[in-house]
């Protein structure tokens, strides 16, 4: 009987440890109870009482499925909203024109994402990342008003996109793209 409880408490450590180790090897987890915890110049102190389920069950900020880091960058893909400008299904203009258009948006609105993408039998360019309707539809507008030879073409999709996280900000809505 001593042997199955020692084997049984040394697969339970074992298995612990190796969890532990997993969830720490690529990326440190930082949940709000962390950072309510962190001391430094200037802040109180803040202990927080919780049992390690709460704790796990409390989401990470910048972790999890539906966040992507780029460079320097933290972006939260979620469904959102993208202007679509020109989506063309001729095998041999489709991808030129595609490629045409994204070059001229990217001149006049620098800062704006463009996204050229193939789904056969279909070249689409896709602009920008927008979290409502009303952002999409605002940046429709100028795009209407700066290339008026578009505008019969184009109009908002629905579509996964990703906005920039920053931490003390929360998330980063521009809405103004005035030049």
């Amino acid at each position: 009987m001593r042997k199955v409880l020692y084997k049984l408490w040394l697969f339970l450590f074992l298995a612990g440890i190796t969890g532990l180790m997993a969830q720490d090897l690529n990326q440190q987890r930082i949940t709000i109870f962390d950072s309510l915890e962190d001391s430094g110049p200037g802040k109180g102190d803040v202990i927080v009482n919780q049992t390690v389920a709460i704790h796990n069950m409390v989401g990470a900020r910048e972790y999890g499925p539906n966040i992507e880091k780029t460079d320097n960058k933290t972006y939260l893909k979620v469904q959102g909203y993208r202007v679509q400008v020109f989506s063309g299904n001729s095998p041999r203009l489709s991808k030129d024109e595609a490629f045409n258009k994204e070059k001229e948006v990217n001149q006049h609105f620098p800062d704006i994402p463009t996204y050229v993408t193939y789904n056969a039998p279909f070249w689409r360019l896709r602009v920008g990342d927008y979290g409502s309707h009303e952002e999409a539809y605002y940046m429709l507008r100028q795009l209407t008003n700066a290339f008026p030879s578009f505008g019969k073409e184009m109009y908002i999709v629905r579509e996964e996109v990703k906005l920039p996280i920053h931490e003390e900000n929360g998330y980063d809505y521009e809405t103004s793209y005035e030049e």
